[in-house]
């Protein structure tokens, strides 16, 4: 536990030392606040919902640029192999890895809070819808974060890195759009392979449980492949 928690220090530390990193939170927060002003004049509801959706959209191309060093950069430094020598286990590294990563990401989702502060003091938002799709961002948002770590095991390379997490991201989060091309059987799987399915539930205040197995078990099936692709060293 200690060398996770080590682990998830230094990912953390890495990351507000990375200009790109810096950038991406400074230019999401800075875009979220731009689109919460718009949507909230547009709509002049007091309801996050269509906040959520444009954040949901836009983590699909944000993630896989914070994400694409976490094992790349590693590897393309050559501490990587410093760091297969050392007493850790596999597992506490990509679990490390990842946590560092979600973290991070935890901490751009954070800003909603202050979104939800704004529309409590001028309106009466649906507490409940409000605090199901916070809860529905964040678990698709460590799904995704877990896809980027699981892309940067693969390479070396951080532009490939970030190429393959945004071919996954896309499959994942677009794969409804052609459920209507596709007879019942497979509509029905591309509607459940969607992200935004499940993410749409938790925006109207339904939590259920077959969405958070979803999350969780994507989450655990690509730091799991991580860890063969860490151990087998298929960087190589």
């Amino acid at each position: 536990m200690i060398k996770i928690f080590t682990i998830v220090q230094k990912e953390l530390c890495a990351y507000f030392k990375s200009p790109i990193a810096c950038i991406v939170l400074v230019v999401t927060v800075s875009v979220f606040n731009i689109f919460f002003y718009m949507i909230i004049d547009q709509n002049r509801e007091a309801t996050l919902r269509d906040v959520f959706q444009v954040m949901e959209f836009m983590f699909v191309f944000l993630v896989p640029l914070f994400t694409m060093r976490v094992f790349a950069e590693e590897k393309s430094t050559g501490t990587m192999e410093f760091l297969m020598t050392t007493p850790t286990s596999n597992t506490a590294i990509v679990v490390g890895k990842y946590l560092g990563s979600f973290l991070f990401f935890s901490l751009i989702v954070s800003t909603t809070l202050v979104y939800y502060l704004v529309i409590e003091y001028f309106g009466h938002p649906d507490r409940a819808a409000t605090a199901t799709g916070i809860l529905g961002l964040w678990l698709e948002g460590g799904l995704f974060v877990a896809v980027g770590v699981l892309a940067s095991s693969w390479t070396r390379s951080q532009v490939i890195a970030a190429i393959s997490s945004y071919a996954i991201l896309f499959s994942l989060y677009f794969s409804i759009t052609f459920s209507k091309y596709v007879s019942a059987p497979a509509q029905e799987f591309l509607q459940y392979f969607s992200t935004m399915t499940h993410a749409a539930n938790f925006s109207v205040g339904v939590v259920a449980p077959g969405d958070v197995v979803y999350y969780l078990s994507g989450i655990f099936c690509c730091l799991f492949l991580a860890r063969i692709s860490v151990e087998n060293r298929l960087w190589r």
